[in-house]
């Protein structure tokens, strides 16, 4: 009998530790398409609900991933092998994961996260060729298998999006006094990008419960409508409701 009580006792301890943990939502997309925007107006949001928010970002989000990001994106890094690219991004993940990712959502955080894994899919495994295999696996190995709660995947025209892109970086890489930019990948053909969108409407389709397209060609407000819609409508988030009942 005392073993059932004790078998009793840890299993309501477990269900309480994981009724306590948070969510896990990522933003996927072409560079472009909204990402960051849109991210920024969920968390205020859900701020504004009561909700303890964690936003972060990949390739980066820690002070060591963040060094792996400047690797990764700066138009001056040359030659770097597509299975090289791919290990920089999963070694940014892993520390990302356990630095910022795992504790917040080990504290009930609602973690907001700027491109996961899935990048790496479309990007190195579409992209770059790799396959999406290398990269499953990987995940599997290196990042334990953590899976989002929800993606949001931001669909708009790929050039339209990547010329965004580079716009914004070149704006960003003339206000920096130390002449960084972030436009290696756009740097990339339209047959590239191309073939990154094709890899993400793969996993979306694969996976339609995990993942959400969201057509990002409206205005800004109209995108950040459509994806409160998602969020209420797949998620028991409180104090949501309110905010996504259609204007009278």
């Amino acid at each position: 009998m005392l073993l059932t009580v004790c078998q009793n006792a840890s299993a309501l301890v477990s269900f309480r530790c994981m009724s306590r943990r948070g969510k896990f939502i990522t933003f996927e997309g072409l560079d472009g398409t909204g990402k960051s925007t849109q991210m920024r107006k969920l968390a205020a949001v859900l701020r504004e609900a009561g909700h303890k928010v964690v936003e972060t970002r990949e390739p980066g989000g820690t002070p060591t991933a963040e060094k792996i990001r400047k690797v990764l994106l700066d138009s001056g890094t040359a030659g770097l092998a597509p299975l090289a690219e791919m290990a920089l991004m999963f070694a940014s993940r892993a520390q990302h994961i356990a630095e910022v990712i795992e504790p917040g959502l080990a504290s009930g955080a609602i973690v907001l996260c700027d491109r996961f894994t899935d990048s790496t899919e479309a990007y190195q495994g579409s992209g770059r060729k790799l396959g999406s295999e290398p990269v499953r696996e990987l995940h599997r190995v290196l990042c334990g298998n953590l899976q989002p709660d929800l993606t949001i995947l931001m669909d708009s025209n790929p050039h339209a999006s990547v010329n965004r892109a580079r716009r914004r970086n070149l704006r960003t890489s003339k206000a920096s006094s130390r002449g960084h930019d972030e436009n290696r990948f756009e740097q990339e053909t339209r047959a590239f990008f191309g073939r990154v969108r094709e890899g993400y409407l793969a996993i979306a389709k694969r996976e339609p419960a995990r993942m959400v397209m969201v057509d990002a060609r409206g205005t800004p407000g109209q995108t950040h409508e459509k994806i409160l819609q998602i969020i209420s409508g797949r998620m028991a988030l409180a104090g949501l409701s309110k905010k996504t009942q259609p204007a009278h």
